[in-house]
């Protein structure tokens, strides 16, 4: 066992002010130094280095170590953002959580080190979803705001997410300058000898109802909605707000999947609770089959995201995160739904490119951007956004960044509208095919816990491209962390096939994982959607094929 490995965990165990967290080192400590390998590579791995925060906060496996999620990494991560504050002009915070196991305790450690480095601290009234802090930072007027989140990662994970006062989550440079706040913080001495305060204020129900009557306001006037409704939270802190915004809309009162509606921190054994995972919907679509609804909308544990599903002939029929985002972009810019101005339509690199077609129809501006709501949602005049990955943008005044529970709230509207005039979305996507061509895309992911790997992995990609992918010709390759199109600079490539055909590979921001976004469309030729849409499916399962052996 490494000697200095074993120096910094002694001291860590000295200075840790968090009795679980030291007794899980005592623990740790002892069988590494009987010779348990285990516990050594776990020691190594947790003292490796500090947890990284860069654009998506902090977030990873909770325990003790500089590189878990803990009460020492939190409070210094909060002192650092006190700092910052400092240099830009200081103002208060705002700070939400959700049921994640050490989530509250989080909270709390954040909002006493803020307090006591002079900072206005305002807590939200229970956990909620991280649409509502995204909310109150706009609506309080506060400087900054913290989620403590790891929305859909496992249920050992725990993050720390941080907004400015836009509302939106950090970006280059704020990023960087609250990670050198942080390493000054840590330089200085033990997280223990940090200035607490209790002198931080439990904002009160009413910010919650203003979230409420926000939201349900999205909806628009006309004749009574009959929509049936099945939903689920995934046993994360959406399903009440979710079922008062419904309520307030005056839309019927949704059927729930009781076994998931109340927070658990365990996510009743699911080892990922995202709604794009295989099984994770398999409740809400029974109930929703039980039930004859029209729809089955699920949110992931910190509803950011938004899960939708509806019924054919065949059974019931999970639509892609594409395929929700370009419904819900057809249905604001056909329902003229633009707010101050807001008219552009906007998506992330990653999704597929039929929204851009949406919106040329509908005469409004489309923008492309980087993946994540930190970019979409600064988009200039937005009036919906959306990536692929089941995240929804319906009311950027409010709320700028993704949101599960106005997205739910916009789906079923839309559900039960075109059902009153005797349509479906089905048919909404059919026609959009029609008129567009076929846009199949699909994505295929590889986890590999060695950060090391997926470097050298980019690496490989970057100087020995494939020639060809799925047996389609590899014309061209971007390299977007030296980009030509005016995005800022990311690590991911873009490889540009013959037919059309459209590959991005880069590495997940949240998860130990490779992705990759593949895309293929198809021409309606003499009308025939179904023959168009086989071709692309064989195209698309011949990509994912060869990307699955390129990846691993």
């Amino acid at each position: 066992m490494d000697p200095e490995t074993l120096t910094r965990a002694r001291d860590w165990l000295v200075h840790d002010p968090d009795p679980q967290t030291r007794a899980e080192l005592s623990v740790l400590l002892e069988a590494a130094q009987d010779g348990d390998a285990d516990a050594q590579a776990e020691l190594a791995d947790a003292f490796l280095g500090p947890l990284e925060f860069g654009t998506a906060g902090l977030r990873g496996r909770m325990g003790p170590g500089p590189r878990r999620m803990n009460e020492v990494v939190v409070a210094r991560a909060a002192a650092g953002l006190a700092e910052y504050l400092r240099a830009h002009g200081g103002g208060s915070v705002v700070i939400g959580h959700d049921a994640r196991r050490g989530s509250e305790r989080f909270a709390h450690v954040s909002a006493e080190v803020l307090a006591g480095a002079g900072v206005t601290v305002l807590m939200l009234p229970a956990g909620l979803p991280t649409p509502v802090l995204a909310f109150a930072v706009r609506h309080l007027g506060c400087a900054a705001g913290v989620m403590v989140t790891a929305s859909h990662n496992p249920p050992q994970d725990n993050g720390y997410k941080v907004y400015l006062g836009d509302g939106i989550q950090i970006v280059p440079p704020a990023d960087r300058e609250i990670s050198d706040c942080i390493a000054d913080v840590t330089a200085r001495g033990p997280a223990s000898d940090l200035p607490r305060s209790d002198s931080w204020t439990r904002i009160g129900e009413e910010l919650l109802d203003a979230y409420v009557m926000r939201t349900a306001g999205l909806v628009e006037p006309g004749p009574p909605l009959e929509v049936r409704v099945a939903y689920t939270p995934v046993h994360g802190v959406g399903g009440r707000v979710f079922l008062r915004v419904m309520e307030q809309a005056g839309l019927p009162v949704p059927v729930v999947v009781e076994s998931e509606f109340e927070p658990d921190p365990g996510f009743g054994g699911m080892p990922f609770p995202n709604p794009e995972e295989p099984g994770v919907m398999d409740e809400v679509l029974r109930i929703a089959g039980t039930h004859g609804c029209d729809v089955a909308i699920a949110n992931d544990p910190d509803a950011d995201r938004c899960a939708v599903a509806v019924p054919t002939a065949e059974g019931w029929r999970v639509l892609s995160g594409d395929e929700v985002g370009w419904l819900l972009g057809w249905w604001i810019a056909t329902g003229n739904r633009r707010r101050h101005g807001r008219n552009v339509l906007a998506q992330s690199l990653v999704s597929g490119s039929m929204l851009e077609a949406i919106a040329d129809d509908a005469g409004m501006p489309y923008a492309m951007t980087l993946t994540g709501f930190k970019w979409i949602a600064r988009v200039p005049d937005l009036a919906f956004g959306y990536e692929e990955a089941l995240g929804y943008c319906v009311d950027p005044e409010a709320v700028a960044d993704k949101d599960g529970i106005s997205a739910g709230l916009m789906v079923a509207e839309l559900v039960g509208r075109l059902a009153q005039r005797g349509g479906t979305v089905l048919q909404v996507l059919d026609e959009l095919a029609r008129r567009h061509g076929v846009h199949a895309t699909a994505q295929v992911s590889v986890r590999h816990e060695d950060p090391a790997y997926i470097t050298a992995l980019m690496g490989r990609l970057r100087t020995a491209p494939p020639k060809s992918i799925g047996g389609c010709v590899v014309e061209g390759l971007d390299d977007l962390e030296q980009p030509t199109s005016g995005l800022p600079a990311t690590d991911g490539l873009l490889l540009r096939l013959a037919d059309d055909t459209r590959v991005i590979v880069r590495p997940s921001g949240t998860e130990p994982k490779i992705k990759s976004y593949l895309q293929v469309r198809e021409a309606v030729v003499d009308g025939d959607l179904d023959a168009a849409r086989d071709r692309a499916a064989r195209r698309l399962d011949d990509l994912a094929f060869d990307m699955r052996r390129l990846l691993a």
